[in-house]
């Protein structure tokens, strides 16, 4: 019998989300930005409000035991042995895209990338004044994997930076270490350094692994830089609590050098769900994993069975499902299925025209309601 309640809704309307704020006062249900629609772990709750109560909330500094919550975790669940000082505190991960380019590439070196990628990656290199390589991933048998001959007739001798996501949003691909082996094969043959945002790590709904990028070759460790946060699993983005692993002193320093006087420091309640989502947080996420699963599932089988001239390929990590809707003879997707009732993210955002992307973190109730105003859109009468 399970523990925790996944199916209850809990009602955000009119309380600042930034996912249900978009369509206030319409009858669309938002299944786009990467928020759950979940109360985050007790634990958690009360954590944050143990800080409450002590109704002080002046400046802070990293709590004793914080970094080792982060040695602890990586430990347990990746046998990554991490040195604490190798742990950046951030406020979050998408600052950390740009830090990034900032920090490791001069304005004329390039960031290379793979498509389609969940936006902020898209956003940080022109941003930053550096210049953007975009290659699509490669669909072969309804299986997306890298296209090392195009990333390499793509790359310049300026190419400074390969940015990756991993678990990826928003395919829900979990690379297999021969994979990884090969694309950190290709950035060490080609002195490309590499950004690797892990932050789905923790939510795989298949029977895979996940390999953190900087283990899969003694040469990966000096030139990675992991980006983390139990924010997408533990459902506390709005808490604002991130951190860089980066191995190199070197990269570490650049890194910092960049985030001063420019990027706030963490707040108190930031790191008191950390610790306690990552310290008492597990038996909460293993129910919530058994109930994306399902969710997962049951979308799988209504884009199969309900949802005509739509397809999406399999979706082993995330709560995040990518729908090829090119087939559908839609002309403007994102509105399509606004006036139906369902708000979904466009895939020009991610740099793919002709697909949406679609939140399943939601109580099935919400999930089933949407699915049904999408059918019902799709064959009207």
């Amino acid at each position: 019998m399970p523990a925790y309640d996944f199916d209850t809704v809990v009602d955000r309307r009119n309380r600042g989300s930034f996912k249900w704020e978009k369509y206030r006062d319409r009858d669309i249900i938002p299944m786009w930005v990467a928020d759950m629609d979940f109360r985050s772990p007790p634990p958690v709750i009360d954590a944050l409000n143990q800080i409450t109560e002590h109704g002080v909330f002046g400046y802070v500094v990293p709590p004793v035991g914080a970094v080792d919550t982060i040695v602890g975790m990586l430990e347990r669940q990746y046998r990554w042995t991490v040195e604490p000082h190798w742990v950046v505190w951030l406020p979050g991960l998408v600052p950390a895209l740009n830090l990034a380019c900032r920090a490791f590439c001069e304005p004329q070196q390039a960031v290379m990338m793979t498509t389609p990628i969940y936006p902020p990656f898209l956003q940080a290199p022109p941003c930053s004044d550096r210049p953007l390589i975009s290659v699509p991933l490669a669909l072969d048998n309804d299986h997306w994997q890298f296209d090392f001959e195009a990333m390499a007739a793509a790359l310049t001798p300026d190419t400074r930076l390969f940015m990756l996501c991993s678990p990826y949003n928003p395919v829900g691909r979990v690379f297999r270490r021969d994979e990884l082996a090969a694309l950190g094969q290709f950035c060490i043959e080609h002195d490309l350094l590499i950004c690797s945002d892990e932050v789905h790590c923790q939510l795989l709904l298949d029977d895979v692994e996940h390999l953190p990028t900087a283990t899969i070759l003694p040469e990966l460790t000096a030139r990675t830089v992991t980006l983390l946060a139990p924010s997408k699993t533990y459902n506390l983005p709005g808490l604002c609590c991130a951190c860089a692993i980066i191995p190199d002193n070197k990269l570490r320093q650049r890194f910092k050098a960049k985030m001063r006087g420019i990027m706030p420091e963490m707040n108190s309640y930031g790191y008191a769900a950390c610790q306690a989502a990552y310290t008492h947080g597990e038996q909460w996420r293993l129910e919530l994993i058994d109930y994306l699963r399902g969710n997962r599932d049951l979308l799988e089988s209504h884009v199969a069975d309900q949802l005509p001239g739509i397809r999406m390929t399999h979706v082993e990590a995330t709560y995040l499902a990518w729908l090829d809707v090119r087939d559908s003879g839609i002309e403007n997707p994102m509105k399509f299925f606004e006036d139906a009732g369902v708000g979904l993210s466009d895939g020009r955002e991610f740099g793919s025209e002709g697909y949406m992307r679609l939140n399943f973190g939601c109580p099935r109730a919400t999930l089933t309601e949407g699915l049904d105003r999408m059918r019902a859109a799709l064959q009207p009468g």
